[in-house]
């Protein structure tokens, strides 16, 4: 296979498994295959490298979340490990080869780098960071290479040029975790009241667009279809952003560029919060016979609508008692301490308890911090 057929296939397998839990872990595999490791493994922390915090870690191999080998890791080598603040430390982008992590000296007496990495098949693995929203760090490593030979020039160019899609897979998925519509598939998103929703054809035209996207663009703060269909920002600089995404992501038919998705913020003169956009191919370009199918969603994500977090489900995920998680999934939805007392028939005092208990569980300090890992653990794919 060549270079250019393999990184279209990848590209193509994570635009799906960013709208479908379903096809995550074939994208896992199929970059497995085309880029030559024995696995994978996603990372979303926060923090400073002398204070980091994992909201998320999943070790991933031929097309199975391996269970096992997270819980060996996060219990028995993570506080111990010498590498992940060092990760941090580097230029967002920047391939890095696991040995180069450790001195000399830790190459031969870290016990995370000789135990750990070695039962995770990535001691000559490649690890990267890439940067996130709201000072997440995204990390995503890839295991051992299967040539014995060691990494080649070719695998290392597909790698690279493939970061960007990986960290947009993961905002993607952020934003609609955030409107609890990971699961909703693409005709399902139009019926999400928490994100706007567009379908985009590929002449770059609305096709549809669900009530709160409707809403944005008939009150033109920030983005609009000038009544023609046309997806335009309303400041000039935001608008040239906005069709180079959109040209991107819709190239034309015929074209062999490989469509990408990718995001931007949109200033609202009269608010000062900002829309969130991420636009997001669906399939490659087809023969239409002229008619008008769906090539491109754009989701339109604004801070001032509440998402709805399922409390039982945040239970689940973060292992927190029915009152903890019954709080933690307020504070997710905007509400303040106030209001979720009032809500939940509960003293102010006893909600703050609540939520310090959460934040020692969870290795959080701060309301900040505990919104962050709350949308994180609902942005993956479910177990």
């Amino acid at each position: 296979m060549s270079a250019p057929d393999a990184f279209d296939r990848v590209l193509a397998a994570l635009h799906q498994a960013a709208l479908d839990d379903t096809q995550w872990l074939a994208a896992a595999a199929l970059i497995e295959e085309v880029c030559g490791t024995s696995g994978n493994v996603f990372a979303v922390s926060e923090g400073s490298s002398d204070d980091l915090r994992i909201h998320f870690y999943q070790h991933y191999y031929r097309g199975e979340s391996r269970e096992d080998l997270t819980r060996l890791y996060l219990d028995g080598y993570f506080l111990r490990d010498e590498a992940p603040p060092r990760v941090i430390e580097r230029p967002a982008g920047q391939l890095i080869h696991a040995p180069d992590l450790y001195t000399e000296r830790e190459l031969k007496t870290s016990v995370a780098y000789n135990e750990g990495w070695r039962l995770a098949h990535n001691q000559n693995g490649l690890i990267t960071r890439l940067e996130g929203r709201d000072g997440l760090h995204i990390v995503w490593a890839l295991n051992d290479p299967v040539d014995s030979g060691g990494w080649q020039p070719d695998q290392l160019r597909l790698i690279e040029s493939l970061l960007p899609h990986v960290r947009q897979f993961v905002e993607v998925r952020q934003a609609l975790a955030g409107a609890q519509a990971l699961s909703a598939g693409l005709a399902g998103l139009l019926d999400k009241s928490r994100i706007g929703v567009l379908h985009m054809d590929r002449d770059g035209r609305v096709l549809a667009a669900n009530d709160p996207a409707g809403e944005v663009l008939r009150c033109g703060q920030g983005l609009s279809d000038r009544g023609n269909g046309a997806l335009h920002a309303t400041l000039p600089a935001d608008d040239r952003r906005l069709q180079r995404l959109l040209k991107r992501a819709l190239p034309a038919f015929g074209s062999e560029t490989a469509p990408v998705g990718g995001s931007m913020r949109l200033q609202r003169a009269s608010l000062r919060s900002r829309l969130e956009l991420y636009v997001h191919p669906v399939g490659a370009p087809e023969p239409d016979f002229g008619g008008r199918r769906v090539a491109a969603l754009v989701l339109v994500v604004d801070p001032e609508r509440r998402p709805r977090i399922d409390a039982v489900r945040l239970a689940t995920l973060l292992g927190l008692s029915p009152s903890e998680s019954r709080v933690a999934a307020s504070l997710a939805e905007g509400r303040p301490v106030r209001e979720i007392a009032a809500t939940a028939g509960y003293k102010e005092s006893y909600v703050r308890w609540l939520l310090k208990q959460v934040y020692r569980k969870q290795g959080v300090s701060g309301q900040i911090a505990l919104v962050q890992r709350v949308l994180t653990a609902y942005a993956f794919p479910r177990r």
